[in-house]
């Protein structure tokens, strides 16, 4: 069974769904997304999860396969998504693992999710009400201490990714950075024809990013994350998606709506700054830039002949 498959990767907004929609048309393949939060049931305009007619018949994986509450680690999506992706070569088709979502990529690839997991043994637990009870900066200091590399790396109030370090350190002894760097140096399970998205001048990605907030509220975020806020569903991890968590606030009268949707584009704009970050430090990624707002068509010829050249028919 070959093990060769595509990896489409990029910030928000880049253009990821488009490409990986043309390259499965051309190139007998099926999607698998590597989005964190595209995970989640009735999470769909504000993930910028593909309707079904977007999808145009190809088959999508690893979409709607949780409820909001649960709690899905890097181990579990790599168990969930290595199935997909092997399912899809005994068939003959070509993976394509689509999403911004770099750990769960390189987790993928490797075959070296987490298998530790604190969410039974009550670590988790105690970490998130030390979070509430401390807060952000104690336990960034905590990491700090534990894992200096990750604790420079991660976002301040990135909670679910500090608990996450904390965890694996409590549970493991080894930081997050030293399972990285193992796994680096580890044969890949995947043969792996990696292709990022990016722009040039940035300002065109940040032109992007406001132009799908409009849509997604154009399509009813608003009152998609109105009825998951009254369901109590937005908890857990589902709770830090950027365009929810933003909202909750308008909804319990803390924001205008205009400050919540503002909110919306900062964020995802600082949260496209760091998936470039982590993707730049990627040596396999092939780049494709372009310098349009609309340049599927560009993009989509160039990833093609990149393709062809390594082989793929």
């Amino acid at each position: 069974m070959s093990s060769r498959i595509v990896v489409v990767a990029g910030p928000t907004a880049s253009g990821k769904t488009e490409l990986s929609l043309a390259l499965a048309e051309r190139f007998r393949g099926e999607i698998v997304s590597a989005d964190s939060m595209q995970l989640y049931r009735g999470m769909d305009i504000g993930t910028a999860k593909p309707t079904l007619e977007e999808r145009r018949g190809i088959p999508h994986h690893m979409l709607d396969v949780a409820d909001p509450g649960d709690d899905w680690s890097v181990s579990r999506y790599e168990q969930q998504a290595s199935l997909c992706v092997n399912d899809i070569l005994r068939r003959g088709r070509l993976p394509i693992l689509c999403g911004g979502t770099g750990l769960y990529i390189n987790a993928v690839i490797s075959g070296a999710g987490f298998q530790a997991s604190g969410a039974d043994s009550g670590v988790r637990a105690a970490l998130e009400k030390q979070w509430d009870e401390q807060g952000a900066e104690a336990m960034r200091a905590r990491l700090r201490a534990a894992d200096p590399e990750s604790a420079a790396r991660l976002h301040p109030h990135d909670r679910r990714r500090i608990i996450r370090a904390l965890e694996v350190y409590e549970l493991t002894g080894e930081t997050i950075s030293q399972h990285n760097r193992r796994t680096r140096e580890r044969p890949p399970r995947y043969d792996a024809v990696m292709i990022g998205l990016q722009t040039d001048p940035r300002s065109l990605l940040y032109q992007r990013i406001d132009r799908r907030v409009g849509q997604m509220v154009e399509r009813g975020l608003v009152q998609e994350a109105y009825v998951l806020w009254q369901r109590g569903a937005l908890k857990g991890t589902a709770a830090q998606a950027i365009g929810y968590k933003e909202l909750v606030e308008h909804f319990e009268g803390r924001k205008t709506l205009d400050q919540a949707l503002d909110d919306v584009r900062q964020k995802s704009r600082n949260y496209a700054k760091r998936q470039l970050t982590w993707f730049r430090a990627d040596d396999r990624i092939h780049w494709i830039v372009y310098n349009t707002v609309d340049a599927a068509e560009q993009v989509t010829e160039k990833a093609t002949v990149f393709l062809r050249q390594a082989g793929l028919q």
